[in-house]
Order: C-alpha cells, then sequence, then structure tokens
C-alpha cells in the first residue's frame, strides 16, 4: 500500500489517515504536528505519553536537528501525570518527556509544563493547571494516544465527560496495560492528574496516533459508536479539526 492513504468521515470534520506501518505513521504525524509549528514558531503544543506518540516525537528531534522546526519559543502542556510520583522517577511523565522529546530539542526549561503528581495540594495543583490553561485559550496542536479502553489523557470510561483538569482513579485495565512498564503491577500508581475532557476539546487542531491491532476494536467504537462518556475518545467526533492518524491494523475494523 501507500505510505498513508486519507480518509473523510461523511458529515463530521474528521479525517482518517490509514498508514502501511508504525514508521509511516510516525512520519505522516510528525508532519502534520511540525506544518503547525513551523507555521506559528510561538504555538502551544499538548503532549501525550505512551508507546504510540514516540514515533512522532523522534520526528520532531529530526526536525529541529535539521534546523526545520525551532522550539525555542514553543511552549508545551502535558496530557496527565501519574500520583503521587516524583517528577525524577523513571516511571514518571515527566522523565518520559524529558527522555522521548524534551532533552533533545532547544525547548527552554520554564515553556515546559507537566501536571504536578508529587502530592500535597493535588486539588490546588489541578485548579492552577486548568487556569493556565484556560489563560492561553487552549493549545493550537494536541497530541493523543487512545488507551485499550478507549480513555484518551487518564479520562477514563465515565458516566460524564469530565470538564477540568482533575484527579483519576485508574481503571484496573488501565494499571495492567500500564504495568508493562513497571516492574511489577503493584508499583503501579491507583491514581492520576489528568486535563479534562473539556481541556482537550479546547485544542484548536487534534492529531490522535494509534497503533497494534488491540487498539482496532476501541477505534471503530471511537469512530463509529455512538457518543458517550463510557467510550471517552468518541467525543472526538464533535471537535472541529481533528485526525486519526493510525496504522493500518489498528484500522483494520473500520469500514472504509
Amino acid at each position: 500500500m501507500e505510505e498513508c492513504k486519507e480518509y473523510k468521515v461523511q458529515s463530521k470534520n474528521m479525517k482518517i489517515l490509514v498508514c502501511r506501518d508504525y514508521d509511516a505513521m510516525s512520519r505522516k504525524a510528525g508532519e502534520l504536528v511540525g506544518a503547525v509549528l513551523a507555521a506559528n514558531p510561538q504555538a502551544v503544543m499538548g503532549l501525550a505519553t505512551g508507546s504510540s506518540p514516540v514515533g512522532l516525537y523522534r520526528e520532531l528531534i529530526r526536525m529541529n536537528r535539521e534546523g526545520k522546526l525551532d522550539f525555542s519559543k514553543i511552549r508545551s502542556y502535558n496530557l496527565d501525570e501519574y500520583y503521587p510520583i516524583q517528577p525524577d522517577n523513571p516511571q514518571s511523565y515527566h522523565y518520559f518527556m524529558a527522555q522521548n522529546l524534551f532533552d533533545h530539542i532547544n525547548i527552554p526549561k520554564e515553556n515546559v509544563h507537566v501536571p504536578d503528581g508529587r502530592g500535597g495540594s493535588v486539588e490546588e495543583a489541578c485548579r492552577q493547571y486548568e487556569a493556565e490553561l484556560d489563560a492561553i485559550g487552549g493549545v493550537d496542536i494536541q497530541v493523543l494516544g487512545i488507551g485499550h479502553n478507549g480513555h484518551i489523557g487518564f479520562n477514563e470510561p465515565a458516566d460524564i465527560f469530565p470538564s477540568a483538569t482533575h484527579v483519576v482513579d485508574l481503571q484496573e485495565s488501565t494499571i495492567r496495560a500500564n504495568s508493562r512498564f513497571f516492574e511489577k503491577e503493584e508499583d503501579v500508581p491507583r491514581q492520576a492528574v489528568s486535563m479534562g475532557i473539556g481541556s482537550i476539546m479546547k485544542a484548536k487542531k487534534i492529531v490522535l496516533v494509534a497503533n497494534g491491532k488491540e487498539k482496532a476494536e476501541i477505534i471503530r467504537a471511537a469512530l463509529t459508536g455512538p457518543i458517550t462518556p463510557r467510550v471517552p475518545a468518541s467525543i472526538l467526533q464533535v471537535h472541529p479539526d481533528v485526525t486519526f492518524v493510525l496504522e493500518q491494523e489498528a484500522a483494520s475494523l473500520l469500514s472504509l
């Protein structure tokens, strides 16, 4: 197949790009994110952790090294962080982002923002993070992954779509899925701090990346099922500018 093929979803403001493999998916997602940052050198980018966006971050690093992107005036806001956890813990999302992106590009440390999961007054930390997001009017380009249960950020399936940055009780399926990054499952924090669905939906443009056959069922539910907080990513069906960049196995259950 060609590297990536584009599909448009009728009556929705979303595009689907199906790519032949993980590297092609990463290149295409990097191209989309890079175009926003190149057009606006003071853009605000929203970032996700997990294995899916790592290749995208490698593309941004490459473009920075080649002089195609300058991060000196870019600001970043991450979706989430475990709670409680220290920033220097190798399993923290602070650490993950430093290892996979921030330490390799010329973004000033003061321009990097990750939710505070250290403990203490976590509710106040949530309010402050949300106030910052409100002050910037939403990010210019938001990178998303998707959990096996449809979570975006750490917004787990629930009865309502949470609006603002908040503390989340992680579901057992999320804890099991994330245990591969820890020595044992008992080490996975049971809570996290996450941007709310309302925070995410304020982004001017969203790029969601997903790869692997194990994501195919939830991708189908998010794109073609009803909009429901039981599948948090389904809310993206009503976002004005969202692109799903999918490796072909993740898109295998879609009727395109």
